[in-house]
């Protein structure tokens, strides 16, 4: 079971930068960043596929959002630049340990979950 810690969250006023990482204990294939909203299903953010860093982004972050591995200490980071309200949300890293080949952007590929770390962006 592969178990993937969280961290980097917080409160930034709009137009700020967070970064969040993600531990795995194992080495995996995808992974991934999620966010959601009380009452919204989980949304895609970001993902990659650690053996050949290929990215994939949502429309709603791309050109703000960066995805990136360690691969060394099997950590993923989520860079986040030019926060607005909307991005207010619980974040979660998820991963899949299965090799595919591609990614996805649909939670259902994800086998494993990260305890997620809240996002808030407010003036």
């Amino acid at each position: 079971q592969v178990q993937l810690v969280e961290s980097g969250g917080g409160s930034v006023q709009p137009g700020g930068s967070l970064r969040l990482s993600c531990t795995a204990r194992d080495s995996t294939y995808c992974m991934a960043w999620f966010r959601q909203v009380p009452g919204k299903e989980r949304d895609w953010v970001a993902y990659i596929y650690t053996r050949s860093g290929i990215q994939g982004y949502a429309d709603s972050t791309k050109g703000r959002f960066a995805i990136s591995q360690d691969n060394a200490n099997n950590t993923l980071y989520l860079q986040m630049n030019r926060l607005t309200t909307d991005d207010t949300a619980a974040y979660y890293c998820a991963a899949d340990p299965i090799s595919r080949g591609l990614c996805s952007g649909s939670s259902r590929a994800y086998a494993y979950w990260g305890q997620g770390t809240q996002v808030t962006v407010s003036s």
